[in-house]
């Protein structure tokens, strides 16, 4: 293999692995809240029980997710010197404004949030909560911002020439708010909180299928369907808008994920086929006449720009099956988390959920569901601009460091292989260790009330 495909190989692996922690974190920090919450209103032991319990299960989804992270950067510099160099204006401010505002404040107030109990009164350690939930947050904003400057740059004038050519902002907000970052983030978002939801929801509905910790498990499946159902109904909403920007600004991208190579009115939009790159032309599909057009433009009359217009050359183009493939499973396993997000809901509504075990079995799965949408999402919009590493300026074959050998980026994925497979049976390990342990009694006061410090302490 060539060092381009083994860097890029290396790259995909080590971010694919790391992705699965922080959209965790995110969506937990969401559900923290809304139970710390419930438990300064109602004053009622379980919620602290529950918030004692997914607490401790967030600080293991932090803690791989930092150590999983931090090789990325070093990369940039091993394997993507070039590309560093002409974004380092760019992509280091986000950077530098992530530290600033996103893990300072997320990491000075963790150890409140894990070993605060009884330590701080409830409004500060509530507080704690609300400050990390908002850290993990901002975490994710600067990062989208970078990667979206990638998709979409704008804010920005480029000095030098040839190899000393690099990317400087002229305007800070403008390369912030780039036509891509708002709806990407919004997007990214809401795929964190149907993660964290659906974890919530899993563990809960196995506790259920086994008899144990029954009120906890009731109480946790309700608020967790609650945040899973409102983010899968506004990730549908999302990925429209994140569509209707990839048609405007990315048009090879959106002809990529649906197989459209002619520029076409009243385009069909596929449900499902696979695409023959070599007779382009989408085979054994079903398709909506129209939709396309109607979802891009708001009208089934505006044309849907086709490969062979956005993208003349060959060359010029992504992998178009692999990036087609990507994009339906991500919305074919988001419309189902819809589905089962909002049976569960109903049922649970209706006070029949725990009678029906079958559904409760796909409830315990459904923590797979918004892994998958997710890796799928993030792959389809990062193959889908290719062959463009900052798209319309610089290649990603441009961005290469210039010195390193594919025999040394090939022993670096075997290495890096082996410890991520290790971190990632450690919090497989340490996660079910938790969940079979249980809330602990202890987090119950005998009276049923809480074993708390007074306001003042």
């Amino acid at each position: 293999m060539s060092v381009l495909t083994l860097s890029r190989f290396q790259f995909a692996l080590t971010i694919g692995i790391h992705y699965i922690y922080p959209p965790l974190s995110i969506g937990l920090g969401v559900v923290l809240v809304l139970i710390e919450g419930l438990w300064l209103k109602t004053g009622k032991a379980v919620y602290h029980q529950m918030a004692r319990f997914w607490t401790k299960v967030f600080g293991l989804t932090f803690a791989i997710g930092v150590a999983t992270g931090i090789v990325m950067e070093f990369e940039f510099g091993t394997n993507w010197a070039a590309y560093s160099r002409y974004v380092g204006d760019v992509f280091g401010s986000a950077l530098a404004a992530e530290g600033i505002f996103a893990f300072f404040l997320e990491s000075g107030f963790l150890a409140v949030l894990l070993f605060g109990w009884n330590k701080v009164s409830r409004r500060m350690h509530f507080f704690a909560t609300c400050m990390v939930c908002l850290g993990a947050h901002f975490s994710a904003i600067w990062i989208v911002v970078a990667n979206s400057w990638m998709q979409t740059p704008a804010g920005f004038h480029i000095v030098g020439e040839g190899l000393r050519a690099r990317a400087e902002i002229t305007n800070f907000w403008e390369m912030v708010f780039n036509p891509s970052s708002m709806d990407r983030l919004f997007h990214t978002l809401c795929g964190a909180w149907q993660a964290g939801a659906f974890l919530v929801v899993s563990v809960s509905a196995w506790y259920l299928l086994k008899g144990k910790h029954e009120e906890f498990a009731r109480r946790s499946l309700r608020v967790g369907l609650l945040v899973g159902l409102c983010a899968s109904l506004l990730q549908l909403v999302s990925g429209h808008d994140s569509a209707v920007g990839v048609a405007k600004y990315q048009p090879a991208k959106l002809a990529a994920f649906e197989g459209l190579y002619e520029t076409t009115t009243n385009a069909p939009l596929n449900l499902f086929g696979w695409v023959d790159e070599k007779d382009e032309t989408v085979r054994g599909g079903l398709r909506i006449p129209g939709l396309l057009s109607f979802l891009a433009h708001s009208d089934t009359h505006q044309p849907v720009t086709g490969l062979r217009e956005a993208a003349p050359k060959p060359e010029d183009r992504p992998p178009v099956n692999f990036s087609f493939q990507l994009f339906h499973l991500m919305v074919a396993v988001g419309f189902g988390m819809i589905l089962l997000a909002s049976l569960g809901f109903l049922y649970f509504w209706r006070g029949s959920l725990f009678e029906k075990r079958w559904l409760l079995w796909l409830l315990v799965l459904s923590v797979l569901g918004p892994q998958v949408a997710n890796q799928a999402g993030w792959f389809a919009a990062e193959v889908g601009r290719q062959p463009w590493i900052v798209y319309g300026l610089l290649r990603t074959s441009q961005g290469l460091s210039a010195v390193v050998k594919a025999e040394t980026v090939l022993a670096a994925i075997i290495l890096f292989s082996v410890v991520y497979l290790l971190l990632f049976a450690v919090f497989i390990y340490l996660l079910n260790d938790k969940i079979q342990h249980g809330p602990d009694d202890s987090d119950l006061a005998p009276s049923g009330k809480l074993a708390l410090p007074s306001r003042g302490h």
